[in-house]
């Protein structure tokens, strides 16, 4: 499962990070976090950001990743990076952060997402899955079928389903073929980030 943060104004990112982390105690390799960030915010700000994150997934064995900024990424020693569609291509990106990386790349159909897999890309991150406001911009949902599509697609590269995800929504996807899922608002809005990590990770095995 992967952990995107909620760093917009008024929201616990760090407190939502370590309880993800906690919650994951004895199995850290079944979560991620991914540093994600607005788009005004400076590059010493994303940087310091950067820094506490690792700092709370690092004695946990926890990777952690950051989105779209590939400096910072490199800067803060990250496990690796995530790019959209509108940041650098893959193969520039692989480049960048070198062949030992993860590199994630955004795709909602068949054909980018074998043109990512054959890129380099580590995983593939998918959607909007469902109607989301977390993310400003986004495209339309895909739903289940159109996971099902890139998964398809994908081979044995995993599909991580992203966009309005909720513990409910774990079954069909993970059933149209999604490794796992990506949430914002199922942590950042809950009242207990750790209990719903839970049954998140719990839903997924």
């Amino acid at each position: 499962m992967h952990v995107i943060t909620d760093a917009r104004p008024g929201r616990d990112a760090l407190g939502v990070v370590t309880a993800a982390v906690a919650a994951a105690v004895g199995t850290p390799d079944a979560l991620a976090v991914q540093v994600r960030v607005e788009d005004d915010v400076t590059d010493r700000a994303a940087y310091e950001f950067g820094l506490a994150v690792a700092g709370i997934c690092r004695p946990a064995g926890v990777m952690f990743l950051v989105n779209d900024r590939l400096d910072v990424a490199v800067a803060v020693d990250a496990d690796g990076a995530h790019v959209g569609a509108d940041d650098l291509p893959v193969p520039a990106a692989r480049g960048v952060l070198g062949p030992a990386a993860v590199l994630g790349a955004t795709c909602r159909e068949p054909v980018s997402a074998r043109a990512a897999v054959a890129a380099g890309a580590t995983y593939l991150g998918v959607g909007p899955a469902f109607r989301t406001s977390t993310k400003n911009g986004l495209p339309e949902p895909i739903g289940a079928i159109g996971i099902a599509a890139v998964a398809g697609a994908a081979g044995s590269t995993p599909v991580i389903a992203i966009g309005g995800v909720g513990v409910d929504a774990v079954g069909e996807l993970r059933a149209a073929g999604a490794h796992g899922v990506a949430v914002v608002g199922a942590l950042a809005a809950a009242a207990d980030p750790q209990s719903a990590t839970t049954a998140l990770l719990k839903a997924l095995t």
